[in-house]
């Protein structure tokens, strides 16, 4: 376990009277020591960096360009008492209208990696940066041979974001031949944590309460690069099949129930092609739902909302939510869950 201290910033001290907007103020001083002006946002709108293309503003937004200046910056947020969001690479996610309070980190070039290390000729270790492309490395570990990511041919987002929902498809899981993740805690400390140490489950991964996975590393064995190379179209061709293509969205609103699908339980309730605001449920697959213009995140919540009371009283099934909610929410907009 490392701890990497924050760097060290001349600032106006910190007192029990300071409230939120001036602990952010304070955080912004030692962030901007920490890093080039790039790195480091005031009021940014989040919309952009999602692939629902939607949500309000952050109040600091910071892109690391190192470990060590993520675990400082963690480290002067934890001290501060600033709250930290990551937001990775935007999928999956729905930013609220409302935007962020506090601190949001997304992970960037210095975080997009892919590292080879042939063990021997039947298997291999690869360690790949947390905001990797999963398409990415799913493609680079069938090129050269190597088998256990090709499910991931046809998921969209980062690696990291990927370990932190248990992403799967077609049989595979991330959490299959993952062997160990580098986090980045809440207080500023890097620690590796292997596959024994992981809790795993149904699209998701249990981790402490404001840790970042930087950094993920897996083992995978040799098969034939031909094979590989078309189980990688057949899965990319499936996917542009049976998913909505031409409209911005998270990927699947709800996870599959045991033993049923929820696409197939939200087109039995009558509900494809039903629209609220600019958010509309997929006529392609029912399990989508799109931004088809001018969808904010309320239109989206609302609709999901609708989604879950319909199919409860035509299937008798809750559908639980596969999308992570950021930001603030008021009562109405957080009543889906």
């Amino acid at each position: 376990m490392i701890r990497v201290d924050a760097v060290a910033v001349r600032i106006p001290s910190l007192t029990s009277t300071s409230g939120p907007a001036e602990r952010v103020a304070l955080l912004r001083e030692r962030l901007a020591a920490m890093a080039a002006p790039t790195a480091l946002s005031c009021d940014l709108s989040l919309a952009r960096f999602t692939s629902f293309q939607i949500g309000g503003s952050a109040d600091l937004f910071f892109d690391p360009p190192s470990l060590e200046i993520l675990a400082a910056a963690f480290a002067a947020a934890h001290d501060l008492a600033v709250p930290v969001t990551c937001l990775g690479g935007g999928t999956n996610v729905l930013v609220s209208d409302a935007g962020v309070r506090g601190l949001v980190v997304r992970l960037g070039k210095a975080f997009e990696f892919i590292r080879w290390t042939e063990v021997d000729y039947a298997t291999a270790d690869v360690e790949a940066g947390a905001s990797t492309r999963f398409i990415r490395l799913a493609k680079d570990s069938a090129s050269r041979g190597f088998q256990g990511l090709e499910f991931a041919a046809g998921i969209p987002g980062s690696v990291g974001g990927a370990a932190q929902m248990n992403a799967g498809a077609f049989g595979g899981e991330i959490s299959q031949s993952l062997t160990s993740l580098v986090v980045v805690s809440r207080c500023g400390e890097i620690v590796e944590k292997s596959r024994e140490e992981l809790q795993f489950s149904y699209r998701k991964l249990a981790l402490e309460a404001g840790d970042m996975i930087a950094c993920l590393r897996f083992r995978l064995t040799r098969s034939s690069v031909g094979r590989l190379q078309q189980e990688v179209a057949r899965v990319q061709d499936k996917r542009r099949r049976n998913q909505p293509v031409g409209y911005p969205n998270a990927g699947s609103i709800f996870k599959n129930p045991p033993g049923e699908y929820a696409g197939r339980l939200i087109e039995k309730a009558g509900l494809k092609g039903r629209i609220e605001g600019g958010a509309l449920v997929s006529p392609e697959h029912a399990n989508f739902i799109v931004n088809v213009g001018s969808a904010t995140a309320r239109d989206v919540r609302k609709l999901m909302s609708l989604v879950q009371e319909e199919v409860w009283s035509r299937c008798g099934v809750w559908l639980e939510p596969e999308v992570r909610f950021i930001g603030e929410w008021d009562e109405a907009e957080a009543a889906v869950s």
